[in-house]
């Protein structure tokens, strides 16, 4: 097994009814060929145990008392630190109930991290309604997150191989993200986008593309004005703001995401979700990680939902996580260089 760290990342349950239990059992059987860096688990090893035997997985669920323990079992079984569901559950059914030990999985592998017993952290999908009806008062994982760090600004970014991508503005209906795109949005995220691209990634100049908002980056004005009156002004900003990186643009979006143009740049701060997500799952489907930038941790998660209807079948793909530990684990060597 690899060791990138010294400490082991930790994985969290996410929602016990959907596919996390049985993707985290596969990447944890494919650890080895995959190289990937050891990690335990925050959550019920009753469930591990009982999903391995559904799916007919033949392979050990050792519970830990301390995440030093996962280093010296994690060759011969899966290190859980565990966290008891209150109701057992079945693969697709939510159970409120359970809500506490979900959160509860998200404040322990928080904490395992803020403290350095765990070298970052991996979230499996949360169903947020399920949260919401348990006590969650936060739109999802990346802002609660955030708050536990002490009210860091987050950045999602989204990557696969061969693209990194942020979107500006993200969960809003497309009219409201051209009203809601500021030049201070920009260029906080640019900011934080390009110190992550030096700390998280060991590139020590990175090469920022910023994309158009309006077709044809708006034809000087005849297709938007978003262009000259918002994110020309933001890329000045960004390149004498001293970040050590290079921000071009705006780019036409119809012309950025081909594999020549992607050779030019190291990211791509989008203005909206669907700008950034489409390109990138039609490149990688099935291996896109979704990474928090900004925070004191280090913190991916696999860029797909809980899939509760297909959830116990056996045939959830395991790629996305696999590609957020190793994330996660290159992330952590890089911060450990610094």
């Amino acid at each position: 097994m690899a060791t990138r760290d010294a400490s082991p990342l930790v994985l969290t349950m996410g929602e016990p009814a959907g596919i996390g239990p049985e993707i985290t059992l596969r990447a944890w059987g494919v650890a080895k060929e995959e190289n990937l860096p050891p990690f335990l688990v925050a959550g019920d090893p009753a469930l591990y145990r009982r999903t391995a035997e559904q799916l007919g997985l033949k392979l050990d669920v050792e519970e830990i008392k301390t995440p030093a323990d996962a280093l010296t079992c994690f060759a011969n079984a899966l290190p859980v630190l565990p966290i008891t569901l209150s109701q057992e559950g079945r693969p697709g059914e939510l159970s409120p109930a359970n809500a506490k030990a979900v959160m509860d999985a998200i404040d322990l592998a928080a904490q395992l991290c803020i403290s350095g017993n765990t070298s970052g952290m991996v979230t499996n999908p949360i169903h947020k309604r399920a949260l919401y009806d348990g006590g969650l008062s936060v739109p999802g994982h990346t802002e609660y997150l955030a708050d536990l760090c002490g009210g860091a600004t987050p950045v999602m970014m989204l990557s696969c191989p061969g693209l990194r991508v942020v979107p500006v503005t993200v969960h809003l209906p497309l009219r409201e993200a051209a009203t809601q795109l500021t030049l201070d949005a920009i260029v906080e995220q640019g900011q934080i986008l390009a110190a992550a691209l030096k700390t998280d990634f060991s590139i020590p100049h990175p090469r920022i593309a910023v994309a158009a908002l309006n077709p044809h980056a708006g034809e000087e004005g005849r297709l938007g004005r978003e262009e000259i009156d918002v994110i020309e002004p933001a890329i000045k900003t960004l390149n004498i703001a001293g970040t050590g990186a290079t921000f071009t643009g705006p780019h036409p979006a119809d012309t950025l995401f081909h594999a020549g143009a992607r050779k030019n740049y190291d990211a791509v701060l989008c203005m909206y979700h669907d700008q950034a997500l489409i390109p990138l799952k039609t490149i990688d489907f099935e291996r896109g990680v979704n990474t928090t930038l900004g925070l004191p941790i280090v913190r991916t998660s696999p860029d797909h939902g809980t899939a509760l209807d297909i959830a116990g079948k056996g045939i959830a793909h395991p790629g996305s996580l696999i590609a957020a530990i190793r994330a996660a684990g290159d992330m952590a060597a890089c911060r450990a260089r610094q």
